[in-house]
C-alpha cells in the first residue's frame, strides 16, 4: 500500500492534476473568504465553510478521475494487478493519496482564519470543529467518486460521471426542503445526506455520530470499489 500511495501522491504533482485541484480550491476559497469575511468584516467562519462544502461536488472528480481509469487508459492496470499487491492495498493507497492532496489544500486554507485571528477575535475550537467536518465530508466524496469511477476506462468520462453523481447527491439532499414527500423518506434522505451530516460541525458542535457516519460511508464505498476490481479480475482470469 505504501508504494501505491507514494506513486500516486507523486503523480499528482508531477502532472497538472494536483496543482490544478489546489489552485482552483484556493481561488474559490479566497473569493468566498473575501465575500463572507473580509468585505463585511465578519469573523464567523460558519458561512464560509457552509459555502465551501459545495466545492467538493465540483473538485473531487479532478482527484479521482485518473486513479483507476488512468491506469486502464495507459494500459498499466495489468502491471498493477500482476504486482505483489492486494486489491485492498491498491484501493487504499490510491484513496489515501487523493485524501492527502485534499488535506494539503485544506491546510493551506487555514491561512484565512489565521488572518482573521490577527485582527479580530476568533474562536479557535469552533473553526477547528468546522474544518474537521469539512475534511471528513471531502474524504467521503472522494470515496464515493472512486466507487462510481472504479469500472470506467476513460478519464473524461470518469470526471463527468463523478460530477453527475455528486450533483445528484446534492439535489437529493434538497428534496425534503422543496417537495412534499413522506416523513420516512425525508428522514432517510437526511440520514444518508453528506450535506446534512455536516451541519452540526459548522454549528461548532462536534458530533461523534456524524464523524462516525463519514468514516463508515467512506469505508463502505472503498469496500465496494474493491469488489468491483475483484469481479473484474475474476472475469479476466
Amino acid at each position: 500500500m505504501k508504494a501505491v500511495y507514494q506513486k500516486e501522491l507523486k503523480s499528482y504533482f508531477y502532472t497538472p492534476t494536483g496543482w490544478l485541484f489546489v489552485s482552483v480550491f484556493l481561488a474559490i476559497a479566497s473569493l468566498i473568504f473575501y465575500l463572507n469575511n473580509l468585505q463585511p468584516r465578519n469573523s464567523d467562519f460558519a458561512p464560509f465553510l457552509s459555502m465551501m462544502s459545495y466545492v467538493w461536488m465540483l473538485l473531487t472528480p479532478i482527484l479521482v478521475m485518473r486513479l483507476l481509469s488512468g491506469e486502464r487508459r495507459g494500459r498499466t492496470d495489468l502491471l498493477l494487478k500482476s504486482a505483489p499487491l492486494s486489491i485492498p492495498a491498491i484501493i487504499l493507497g490510491k484513496y489515501l493519496a487523493a485524501c492527502s492532496v485534499l488535506l494539503i489544500a485544506v491546510i493551506l486554507s487555514l491561512l484565512y482564519p489565521i488572518l482573521v485571528a490577527v485582527y479580530s477575535r476568533l474562536y479557535i475550537m469552533e473553526v477547528l470543529t468546522g474544518y474537521l467536518g469539512f475534511t471528513l465530508q471531502g474524504c467521503a466524496f472522494i470515496a464515493l467518486d472512486l466507487l462510481v469511477t472504479s469500472g470506467l476506462k476513460n478519464t473524461v468520462s470518469s470526471a463527468a460521471v463523478a460530477f453527475g453523481v455528486n450533483l445528484f447527491v446534492w439535489l437529493i439532499s434538497l428534496l425534503p426542503q422543496t417537495a412534499a414527500i413522506p416523513g420516512f423518506l425525508s428522514a432517510s434522505i437526511s440520514f444518508f445526506s453528506l450535506y446534512d451530516r455536516f451541519v452540526p460541525f459548522i454549528s461548532a458542535q462536534f458530533s461523534p455520530a456524524n464523524a462516525f457516519f463519514y468514516l463508515v460511508f467512506s469505508l463502505s464505498a472503498l469496500v465496494l470499489s474493491m469488489a468491483v476490481l475483484y469481479i473484474e479480475r475474476a472475469r479476466k482470469s
